[in-house]
């Protein structure tokens, strides 16, 4: 696995002039803006965002512009195929709205969907690769549900750069042709073989244009008559015909499933944090309450005199991560199917009986789960396997309104199946694959229309007078939940700007290897970590962090130079 990354970061040097060029701009300093802002994972999608932006439309509007364009250019983490969270801040009414398009479970669905007929569970690719893991697609639900509220240009407007791209082609980069050919399972579906891949199984060369005429059929139809288009119809027939009709590993998607879709309007999770006021995405996704969690256990040991990056650092963010970690595992599922004590998990008592658990200079790694709301003898950790594949860009627009959004196919390439020229996820995959332990259930066990429970974490930032500090998140699987909090500590604690707090070298604990972030400075403090007795592992850890910033100064953004994304700004 690391010696493929490492032949990825090679392979990025090969990048075309353009893109070079414009990652540099966006990534080597923080970037600095008075009017409006972009950062994302992609050039062209942060280009076709800007130019939304440049038009008049809102955040809202160029979100749905960017991720339109995400489907088409980077496949193997997003698209109308799968998933999303959105968070919305309103400048006008200071407030935010946030908005779950997670992917739902089929109605046919049985909590023993991923065990083999021994009762042992599939391994994670046997149960990935096919029909069996698609839920039903909810971002394009979730985007349309924002745009009706918020939304400033027509829907239709909205398609016309990922319909162009779509039919003109856009040039294969580095990093989509290092995943395409790392994958060894892409190539086994039709669809994708003969979209991807030359005919001897190779893929397209860096640099090929790849056109998908397709997926712009499918655009024009959503953008002519709305998401109806994609949840009936003739694309609808197409996603659950790929579900059912594959001949490996068939799922259970049907036209009901797709019809009943409904992106949901949620209220979010907030937590005050140094005077100021972090919000994040509830449940179904773990990110924002665990994101929280950790934020509050370390509110009290003030980090603001520890050097960034320091074992001393490193200790307590990596405590206080795995102890919020260890009630993520026991409590956060789809709070529509279970009583998730989020709440409690964040009160003054519980964080401070928790703090007080933190000893520095040494480790109590593994934790148990608390006991925020006296619920533990009813509940039981899930086991749910999470591998990154996913997408973060942040908006603030002309008015000041903002948009922080996570969305994901959950694998990469999610299930390898392609239908109406896009993606379909494997979002299923984020269930636990046992639906009980030791004769207790698992909150985060499948169940008919239940939302995987995920570990996205899209995060605003308010000051005092809840105007917006910051917009936040990234990719990364479970992981993402360390990298956003850390960035978020890296400006508000130890007064990084925008693309420095990006650029911190990254350490994750999820309650039990401590990683370390390969070729950088803290991976020189493996030794020191070890005495304290943690058991630590040096690797890559290719976040994709994309955040923007409101100073007095203008707008700071930054994005992560471990992907290939950009700043733009006016």
């Amino acid at each position: 696995m690391i010696k493929s990354l490492q032949l990825f970061h090679k392979a990025i040097t090969a990048c075309s002039l353009f893109i070079i060029l414009t990652a540099f701009s966006g990534n080597a300093t923080a970037k600095a803006s008075g009017k409006f802002m972009i950062a994302a994972a992609n050039p062209l999608a942060a280009q076709a965002g800007y130019n939304i932006l440049e038009k008049g439309g809102n955040a809202v509007d160029a979100a749905i512009a960017v991720q339109l364009v995400l489907t088409l250019v980077e496949p193997q983490s997003s698209g109308i195929g799968g998933g999303a969270f959105l968070l919305y801040f309103d400048n006008k009414n200071k407030k935010v709205g946030t908005y779950d398009g997670r992917e739902m479970a089929p109605a046919a669905v049985k909590e023993n969907h991923f065990l083999k007929t021994d009762g042992n569970p599939l391994k994670f690719y046997e149960a990935v690769v096919g029909g069996k893991s698609v839920g039903v697609p909810g971002a394009l639900a979730m985007l349309e549900s924002a745009h009706k509220d918020h939304g400033n240009l027509p829907w239709k407007d909205l398609f016309d750069a990922a319909i162009e791209l779509s039919e003109k082609g856009f040039a294969i980069s580095p990093r989509l042709h290092f995943l395409l050919n790392r994958d060894k399972y892409l190539k086994t579906k039709s669809a994708a073989a003969a979209y991807f891949y030359k005919a001897d199984g190779a893929a397209k060369d860096v640099g090929t244009i790849l056109k998908n005429p397709a997926l712009a059929t499918t655009l024009k139809a959503i953008a002519s008559n709305g998401a109806t288009a994609f949840y009936t119809g003739a694309i609808a027939e197409k996603i659950v015909n790929a579900v059912k009709a594959d001949t490996e590993n068939p799922g259970l998607l049907t036209l009901t499933d797709m019809k009943n879709y409904v992106a949901k309007k949620r209220a979010p999770i907030c937590a005050p944090y140094h005077g100021f006021n972090i919000c994040g995405m509830g449940p179904p996704t773990s990110g924002g309450v665990t994101s929280l969690q950790i934020l509050k256990l370390l509110e009290g040991h003030n980090l603001s005199t520890i050097t960034s990056g320091s074992p001393d650092a490193i200790n307590l963010i990596s405590e206080a991560s795995a102890m919020a970690f260890a009630d993520r595992g026991l409590y956060l599922a789809d709070s529509d199917f279970v009583d998730v004590p989020m709440q409690a998990m964040l009160s003054a008592p519980y964080i401070a009986r928790r703090s007080a658990l933190i000893e520095a200079g040494k480790t109590n790694i593994p934790y148990d789960a608390g006991d925020p709301a006296k619920r533990a003898n009813l509940l039981t950790p899930d086991d749910a396997i999470e591998l990154p594949s996913t997408s973060h860009f942040s908006i603030v627009d002309a008015e000041g309104n903002a948009v922080s959004m996570t969305t994901s196919v959950e694998n990469v390439f999610g299930s390898r199946l392609m239908a109406g020229g896009f993606i379909l996820n494997n979002q299923l995959t984020d269930f636990s694959f046992r639906p009980s332990k030791n004769g207790i259930h698992v909150n985060n066990r499948i169940q008919a229309g239940k939302r995987p429970r995920s570990s996205m974490s899209p995060t605003l930032v308010l000051n005092a007078d809840n105007s917006l500090n910051m917009a936040i998140g990234s990719p990364g699987g479970s992981r993402i939940i360390g990298y956003v909090t850390k960035t978020i500590i890296g400006v508000l604690d130890w007064g990084l700007d925008m693309q420095s707090a990006i650029d911190l070298p990254h350490y994750v604990n999820r309650n039990g290897t401590l990683d370390l972030e390969k070729g950088t400075d803290v991976a020189a403090s493996k030794s020191q970590l070890e005495a304290m007795g943690y058991k630590v592992k040096i690797r890559l850890l290719n976040s994709g962090l994309h955040g923007i910033r409101v100073t007095d100064g203008g707008l700071q953004g930054g994005a992560d130079p471990r992907r290939e994304g950009v700043v733009l700004g006016n």
